[in-house]
């Protein structure tokens, strides 16, 4: 199985000034192509210390020069590898436009305030459901699953304020370097990668704080 990708060239000069800026432009080109399936769908790669990795697939809620924000359940596999690992991986990929974006660097949690705003947008059944699950821990059954959501349900009925979960909350990935990839015939793809400039004490701005707003970007390109 193979597919032939005819696609326009990549370069430099197309490029924005920033990697966010950058995405946000093919976002929007994501976003407008119907045969794509929920475009802020990405796969969240994290390892255990000793580099045991795990993926899986999780909502984009929000970005912008600060990273790349979802949110979970601190205490699920990923929240726990987070934890004690912060490095991480997302990867966007939007295959009907021959196209991926992958970006890494660190997790952070996000403030309260922030998990409580986010929190209060999802649908009521959502809200219960953050309740219901204690994520990546081994269940009986479904049945037990929806005897918990059920019981949620009475006690937070439609319309009734539903408090967050004190293990749930938000994650922000702060990037160190962002890589565009687009497809092209022969397997010649554009591969061009944003990597933040080290800042002061030679450690990269990105990585190194709670935000990657100032940090200086080079470009370069990689052998696809």
């Amino acid at each position: 199985m193979r597919e032939v990708y005819r696609t326009m060239e990549l370069t430099v000069d197309d490029l924005a000034p920033e990697p966010v800026e950058q995405f946000a432009r093919w976002f929007k080109d994501t976003a407008a192509n119907p045969a794509i399936h929920e475009p802020n769908a990405m796969i969240v790669s994290t390892a255990t210390p000793d580099g045991r990795p795990s993926s899986r697939t999780v909502l984009l809620k929000h970005y912008d020069e600060a990273g790349f924000v979802f949110f979970t359940n601190y205490g699920s596999r990923k929240g726990r590898e987070l934890a004690a690992n912060p490095y991480v991986s997302l990867l966007f990929p939007w295959h009907p436009l021959a196209r991926q974006v992958i970006v890494t660097g660190r997790a952070e949690r996000v403030g309260r305030d922030e998990t409580v705003a986010y929190f209060r947008t999802r649908p009521h059944g959502s809200q219960l459901g953050a309740w219901a699950s204690r994520q990546s821990t081994v269940i009986e059954s479904r049945a037990e699953l929806l005897a918990r959501y059920e019981e949620l349900h009475t006690r937070y009925p439609e319309g009734e304020q539903v408090p967050v979960p004190p293990e749930w909350g938000g994650f922000r990935v702060v990037p160190d370097a962002v890589e565009f990839w687009q497809g092209h015939e022969n397997r010649l793809h554009d591969r061009l990668r944003y990597v933040a400039e080290a800042g002061p004490g030679g450690e990269a701005g990105a990585g190194a704080g709670s935000g990657a707003e100032g940090v200086s970007w080079r470009v370069e390109r990689l052998s696809p």
